[in-house]
């Protein structure tokens, strides 16, 4: 059985406040082993690009909010708007050139009803659910992410190998274990792995895109003076064009996951 190789990211504060996020999204990152030399090769080589074109040093993180809203270490480059947004459109064209799977689960904490509601537990196993239904038996994966939240995350990962219901079309649930996901869920700090900078990226450019698109809110002040809800249409429909999104993860636009329904 071949293996797959998942990294995550996410975006948004996964309490119940919704003051500090009204959404929370976790984006996975899944490709074949005998992809991932390939996938790094195209993302070193991009980055020492970025290197020569602006200084942007290959081991300095991208870490996408901050350097939408110029924050440092970015703002210290002085690179103008017009430089920064061909960064973005790079990066963009850089992920869409990799041979990966990405899915992208948002939880609306506007729509939970119950205090008891695990934001981040949900959000996982649905991350997990679509990546499990995509394997259907072919290979079996297993998961890196951020530093940070690994404990609450092992612990969902564990339950659902052994519980894991799924809504029966004849109504009711059924229980569905996981059973292709190997070992704990591992931890790499997003400094040291360009994947999880792309997870990154795509997830915070989710969050834009639902927050415009869906809450039918506008950018946040400081990222609306960078780019327009347009670019961030741009940048969704590029990753979806090129194969890089899993449209099969669900019947929405750009195959986004969204709960609670």
């Amino acid at each position: 059985m071949n293996t797959r190789i998942v990294y995550c990211d996410e975006t948004g504060d996964d309490g119940l406040n919704t003051n500090s996020s009204s959404a929370f999204i976790l984006t996975s990152l899944s490709m074949p082993t005998e992809s991932w030399q390939t996938n790094y090769d195209t993302l070193k080589k991009f980055r020492q690009s970025l290197k020569a074109e602006y200084g942007f040093h290959t081991g300095m993180e991208m870490h996408t909010k901050q350097f939408l809203t110029d924050k440092n270490p970015y703002r210290t480059f002085g690179w103008s708007t017009e430089q920064k947004i061909d960064i973005l459109k790079k990066f963009t064209l850089a992920i869409a050139a990799l041979d990966v799977s990405i899915v992208n689960v948002i939880i609306d904490k506007r729509k939970i009803k119950s205090n008891d509601y695990s934001v981040l537990e949900h959000a996982l196993t649905y991350n997990i659910q679509r990546i499990e239904n995509d394997s259907n038996g072919d290979w079996n994966f297993i998961i890196i992410t951020d530093k940070g939240r690994i404990s609450p995350m092992r612990k969902t990962a564990r339950a659902i190998r052994a519980y894991n219901p799924i809504q029966s079309q004849f109504g009711g649930y059924v229980n569905k274990p996981i059973k292709y996901l190997i070992e704990d869920i591992m931890e790499k700090d997003s400094e040291e792995s360009y994947f999880i900078q792309i997870c990154d990226f795509v997830s915070f450019f989710v969050h834009l895109y639902y927050k415009t698109r869906y809450l039918e809110e506008p950018l946040p002040n400081r990222v609306g003076k960078l780019i327009t809800p347009e670019f961030v249409g741009r940048v969704m429909a590029t990753l979806a064009n090129n194969g890089t999104l899993n449209l099969k993860a669900s019947p929405k636009k750009y195959g986004l996951v969204i709960y609670p329904k």
